[in-house]
């Protein structure tokens, strides 16, 4: 799968369903190439599209049960791989992780807003 493909579905994963416009703009692409990366997804039972109840002439991206499956999956594979390489560290060293923790934090809840862009 490829990079864009497991970013919209984690974007999709946090923010729930999405317009392809939206989802385009956060993952830096183009709208047609969305659209096919969508195609490909929801071929694949990642995704499925759904009218949006609020406004008929809409349509959303929507994760499936397998598309939220593997976006769980793979979160869960980072923090083994984490916990693996912390395992590696100096008791100095975890602790300077452990000190950065907060900013680390502030860095992921800014990344994550500048990355949702605009709620449907």
């Amino acid at each position: 799968m490829s990079l864009t493909s497991a970013a919209t579905l984690a974007t999709l994963d946090r923010t729930g369903p999405r317009r392809i416009t939206d989802l385009a703009a956060v993952e830096g692409v183009t709208q047609p190439a969305m659209t096919a990366l969508v195609r490909v997804m929801e071929e694949s039972g990642l995704v499925e599209r759904r009218g949006d109840a609020s406004d008929k002439r809409v349509t959303l991206v929507c994760l499936t049960e397998a598309g939220a499956s593997y976006v769980r999956t793979r979160r869960q594979a980072g923090v083994h791989a984490f916990e693996r390489l912390i395992g590696e560290l100096t008791g100095d060293e975890v602790e300077a992780l452990v000190a950065a923790l907060p900013a680390l934090k502030h860095l992921a809840e800014l990344e994550s807003q500048d990355r949702e862009g605009p709620k449907q």
